[in-house]
């Protein structure tokens, strides 16, 4: 009863959660610019979830109140005045050749949206590919050769699963750099080159990922998934280097969840080739539900490369929209976890011993990871954003789906290797009946071509034998 009792509280305060408007700010000196986040409407009064920018780049967010009747650019920038200071930081350099790849499925209409704001980067060389994994239709072909033909290559991946997807364009990368991003975001002008610049500054550079806000709050569980911390890792760029491990992180590179995600990550193309790419067991889309992008951190960083987080390289993500999308994603987020680890140590046993030195501590992390979190009671109303500042209570039903996706990861993760095994079977033998019936095809071409040429020629002799006799 008292379980009850529990659940029907939580459904009401999830219920009494309020949209938040999402708007940006950039502070120019004494000048201020107030917009509205991608999608939004103009800001009025109410709540305001602000991205405040200095000189274009991000420095920090905060969640402000305007009064009725109040000038909300006044009010929001008096407030970022007070609580972000000033920002120093050199320009990003001159970024590589870069290849974007977007995987995709059956989602024209969030795909052209990512594809518009992708087409207008602030970047003098890339290219962007399109992966069209497993399709049911040809919605997405015909959306690229009506609309970016000429801008944009299409890959087909018949294997289902979002590493899978990775992979495919990962195969059709021609830049030096490959950048990672999903069909439902919305790209800021100088993301790519923030994200990638750091490539031509540092030779070991293996990867790099980049800061992910919401584009929109406008549903409970978008707020209360914000007011967790979302996909955002912060403020403060950083380098994770394996020669070094960071101090504060006892459970490196474990930890995957802390250098990004993959809705915004680039690697250098060579390197990601060099350690197999992505596991195709892994993802959206698999029965290992997610871990991909977690996989391809820990790979790299194990080969002795760097990973560098930026701020500055941001994206606005459509986070989902209802409590039956919270719930998918607790459980896919447990399972991906352990599905990732589980995978690491299948493809690169020499990590066993350092994962099981680690294992205590991170069996205490996942306790905490997957702890019922309440309000924060020493910050105040906290910020959607900031990590470990919290506006509501995370439900129990969240955290207990949580923790039943990371006992689930393994399975999953070999579920999807023996689905995986089965799928490239397949598409081997279509690729074997393709051939054979394209040579067997050809054969009969050939036949028929040396039938009529021998027909002609006895023809022709024929004709001649006539004319002779006559």
């Amino acid at each position: 009863m008292a379980r009850a009792a529990r659940a029907q509280e939580e459904i009401r305060r999830f219920l009494d959660i309020g949209a938040v408007q999402v708007a940006e700010l950039d502070l120019d000196g004494d000048e201020a610019v107030l917009r509205p986040g991608p999608g939004s409407l103009p800001v009025t009064h109410g709540e305001v979830f602000v991205l405040v920018r200095r000189g274009g780049r991000p420095v920090g967010t905060l969640l402000g109140r305007v009064p009725e009747g109040a000038d909300p650019k006044a009010v929001l920038a008096d407030r970022a005045r007070a609580e972000c200071g000033p920002a120093v930081f050199g320009g990003p350099g001159e970024p590589p050749f870069t290849t974007v790849v977007v995987a995709t499925r059956e989602r024209a209409g969030q795909l052209a949206r990512a594809l518009d704001s992708l087409l207008a980067q602030d970047h003098p060389r890339f290219e962007i590919v399109v992966v069209d994994n497993a399709p049911v239709t040809d919605e997405t072909r015909e959306l690229i050769e009506r609309k970016y033909a000429e801008r944009v290559r299409y890959v087909c991946e018949p294997v289902p699963g979002l590493a899978a997807a990775h992979n495919a364009g990962l195969e059709a990368v021609r830049g030096e750099v490959v950048a990672f991003t999903d069909d439902d975001v919305v790209a800021d002008p100088r993301w790519l080159a923030e994200l990638t610049a750091p490539f031509a500054a540092d030779a070991g550079l293996g990867c790099s990922t980049g800061l992910i806000l919401p584009a929109r709050l406008t549903t409970p569980a978008q707020v209360l998934l914000e007011s967790h911390g979302g996909f955002a890792k912060g403020f403060t760029p950083r380098t994770y280097d394996p020669a070094h491990p960071p101090g504060d992180e006892p459970l490196f590179p474990f930890t995957a969840g802390r250098f990004g995600s993959g809705a915004n990550m680039a690697f250098r193309t060579a390197v990601l080739r060099s350690v197999g790419g992505f596991d195709p067991a892994t993802g959206a889309g698999t029965a290992a539900r997610g871990g991909d992008d977690l996989y391809g951190f820990v790979r790299v960083l194990a080969q002795g490369h760097r990973l560098h987080y930026t701020p500055y390289a941001l994206v606005w993500h459509h986070h989902r929209e209802t409590w039956r999308d919270l719930e998918t994603q607790a459980y896919g987020y447990g399972a991906g976890l352990t599905a990732y680890l589980t995978a690491v140590l299948v493809n690169r046993p020499a990590l066993l011993p350092a994962f099981l030195a680690r294992l205590p501590r991170g069996l205490a992390h996942a306790r905490t990871l997957t702890a019922v979190r309440d309000t924060d009671a020493t910050s105040g109303a906290g910020t959607p954003g900031d990590h470990d500042e919290r506006t509501h209570p995370w439900p129990r039903r969240l955290s207990r789906l949580q923790r039943r996706g990371m006992v689930y990861g393994p399975v999953g993760y070999l579920r999807a290797r023996y689905a995986l095994r089965a799928a490239v079977r397949e598409k081997t033998a279509r690729r074997e009946k393709t051939a054979q019936s394209e040579e067997t095809a050809r054969r009969e071409k050939t036949a028929r071509q040396s039938e009529e040429t021998a027909q002609s020629e006895k023809t022709a002799q024929g004709e001649k034998t006539a004319r002779e006799a006559r």
